[in-house]
């Protein structure tokens, strides 16, 4: 059960009069299989939740548990088990539980750390909500032991600009609107927007670029992803923006350091056309800024 004060607390959310009454109902084999596209061509939930071997994601164990550790002043979490084990996964859960974790942070013991990235996917629309649980739940079960967590004091997490509500379906028609849609459940500006005493700073640097990566690999740094014709991809062709995102492959034809690397071809490579030109309209109206 929620805690008093998490339930309380999601209660107070406008999403929550906006959850499709049909969740509790069968899903549809389309929406399975939309549910696998948000899943894995956008918002990379196998990136955080499962674990890792040396050819990549183990997908016989996956969405049992990611094998990276998330660490912030308050936090220090890794990516729990959101297979259909109804012991140490989500089996047991209704859907309004899981949608309360997905768009509003919100698990059974309160609030979820920053990790969990739901700032992002508040903007979801009914339906695609509908359709990432429905996909999470044909999940093959995985029992795995819950990683250690630990949460000291009240988690926040900032809500993306633009993002502070659900879409409707119809805005997604706008390809701009799909644009900002898709980069917002990409999360491209937690990658690339800069940071101001720590934290990122989608006011005054959005897509600037800067933020620090440390993965086994190596260090690497957040691309400038702004207007700018030098620091930024200004004078970048639509085809090779489009390289970047699916083929993590540079102007310069190199591939690009993890993570990006990582997410292009384990996910990014998926988008569809329509997904991936919309992405780019929108990349295109982000002003140009120096940096980082």
């Amino acid at each position: 059960m929620l805690s008093a004060s998490a339930l309380a607390w999601a209660r107070s959310l406008a999403w929550r009069a906006l959850l499709p009454l049909c969740l509790a109902g069968p899903a549809a084999a389309a929406d399975i299989d939309r549910g696998r596209y948000l899943v894995e061509a956008l918002t990379a939930c196998d990136n955080c939740h499962t674990p890792r071997g040396p050819d990549g994601y183990r997908l016989d164990k996956r969405f049992s548990g990611g094998s990276q550790t998330f660490n912030g002043e308050t936090y220090s979490v890794r990516g729990p088990n959101i297979s259909s084990d109804a012991a140490t996964g989500i089996g047991s859960w209704s859907d309004e539980r899981l949608a309360a974790a997905i768009i509003a942070g919100v698990g059974p013991e309160g609030r979820l750390a920053p990790a969990m990235p739901s700032e992002y996917y508040r903007i979801l629309t009914a339906r695609d909500l509908e359709a990432v649980i429905a996909f999470l739940r044909t999940a093959a079960p995985v029992e795995a032991a819950r990683p250690a967590q630990r949460r000291d004091g009240e988690q926040k997490a900032e809500i993306f600009p633009g993002a502070e509500a659900p879409f409707e379906e119809s805005a997604l028609d706008d390809p701009l609107r799909r644009g900002f849609y898709v980069a917002t459940l990409a999360r491209c500006m937690e990658c690339h927007s800069g940071e101001t005493n720590g934290a990122l700073d989608h006011k005054e640097k959005l897509g600037a670029g800067g933020k620090l990566f440390r993965t086994p690999a190596g260090t690497a740094v957040g691309a400038n992803i702004t207007q700018h014709p030098t620091a930024g991809v200004g004078a970048w062709s639509d085809a090779e923006i489009k390289a970047a995102i699916v083929a993590g492959v540079g102007r310069d034809g190199k591939p690009l350091k993890p993570t990006m690397a990582n997410l292009s071809k384990a996910h990014f490579s998926k988008m569809t056309p329509r997904d991936l030109d919309a992405l780019i309209l929108w990349l295109r109206t982000i002003p140009p800024r120096p940096g980082p």
